[in-house]
């Protein structure tokens, strides 16, 4: 485009829609905007003048490598980079080096409880229950398209519903597990029912406040839950009069549950339903006018994804053998969110990914107390600018 019909065309827009087409099409203005964010992010933690020489770094650095790629130089790199070399690498791998990559993790996450310590074992335990919410989320927001603000609540079903069978009733954990995951799976389908007369934000705030009203009355309803004070002398599982309190025992267990959720999730994402939810994500009013029934499989995919949600919220009441309402807030929800999108949505490995991740990355930056949370937020924010189809996800219409 021509310097004079770039300015004609920025003339006839809005103020915020110029600042969006510069940052696009104007490469230094956008290394000057990202340049200033990074030392404003920095100025609360360092001085003015360390801020300021970030500022410059990043600026100069974004620069030169454009400068870089400008030449004839940067032309023959910008062809064979990193991730065209790395699309390349896959494609013409053997069909058996490929197919071998999941018997080697497999095989990893079999023999970690002997490599690791307590401590990093726990961290492992608790990013598969979250692996396990976040593939329940990704079937309602990733496959179907349905925004849900308030997973958490479904997590907190289950928890509950475990620790109440478990405490009051002496329900053991396997008898109660299925029960505990179809309350929440039922929990589900009753909040759909109605909720699905709405769409997109409408449906996200039906999903938020359900979230939130379910918080205050395990809150407030004292003579059930105990209310703030929580459920505790829950029991952990046992197998054949076996327990399975160890950390090394639990996180088998935990394992299980993950490739018992992939393979489940992988077949119907493959089935008639699977490509019944897609359609609806696509675009509804097409996959209605082809014979879906979009109602139906709207509230199938609430089902689905929230019986995970009830497994995974009965295994951290087993494990933690304590639960209280402050497990389960509105930032719960948003934290799983965040995995689903991480990884990519609609993308089953995604989904394993993005919980992974989101759950490690800040157990491994703990020493750096001050600053971790904002690697991670510069990260996310990274991502989405310049990969919005998350880590694993595909750009529309590829």
């Amino acid at each position: 485009m021509r310097p004079g019909d770039r300015d004609a065309e920025l003339h006839h827009l809005s103020g915020a829609a110029k600042i969006r087409r510069l940052f696009q099409q104007v490469p230094l203005f956008r290394y000057l905007v990202i340049g200033t964010w990074a030392g404003l992010l920095f100025l609360p933690f360092k001085s003015a003048r360390a801020s300021l020489l970030l500022f410059v770094a990043v600026a100069a650095g974004q620069i030169l490598l454009h400068g870089v790629r400008a030449t004839g130089r940067g032309e023959a790199w910008k062809k064979s980079d990193f991730r065209a070399l790395l699309h390349r690498g896959v494609r013409s791998a053997s069909p058996y080096a490929r197919s071998s990559v999941l018997p080697v993790l497999l095989a990893v996450s079999l023999v970690i409880p002997f490599m690791v310590k307590d401590y990093y074992l726990d961290v492992l335990i608790m990013s598969g229950i979250y692996i396990l919410l976040a593939l329940g989320l990704n079937v309602i927001v990733g496959f179907t398209g349905l925004l849900n603000l308030g997973f958490a609540a479904f997590y907190a079903i289950g928890a509950y519903a475990y620790a109440l069978l478990n405490t009051r009733m002496g329900i053991g954990f396997w008898p109660s597990l299925p029960l505990a995951a179809l309350a929440a799976s039922l929990a589900g389908l009753l909040l759909a029912v109605p909720a699905l007369r709405l769409r997109g934000d409408y449906l996200a705030i039906v999903t938020l406040g359900f979230g939130e009203i379910l918080r205050l009355v395990l809150n407030n309803w004292d003579s059930l839950t105990n209310g703030p004070n929580g459920v505790s002398g829950i029991a952990p599982p046992s197998l054949a009069g076996f327990p399975l309190g160890a950390l090394q025992h639990y996180y088998y267990l935990v394992l299980v549950f993950v490739l018992l959720a992939i393979v489940l999730i992988r077949r119907v994402e493959n089935s008639r339903i699977g490509r019944a939810w897609i359609a609806i994500r696509e675009n509804e009013i097409a996959a209605a006018s082809m014979g879906i029934n979009t109602t139906r499989y709207k509230l199938l995919a609430f089902a689905v994804g929230t019986f995970w949600a009830g497994i995974a919220g009965t295994l951290f009441a087993a494990k933690m053998r304590f639960i209280s309402p402050e497990s389960f807030t509105f930032m719960e929800s948003i934290l799983i969110l965040s995995m689903v999108i991480l990884g990519g949505l609609g993308t089953l490995y995604g989904a394993v990914v993005g919980a992974f991740l989101l759950v490690i990355l800040p157990e491994l930056l703990r020493e750096l107390q001050l600053y971790r949370m904002l690697i991670l937020g510069v990260g996310l924010v990274l991502l989405m600018v310049f990969r919005p189809q998350g880590l694993l996800g595909k750009a529309r219409g590829k």
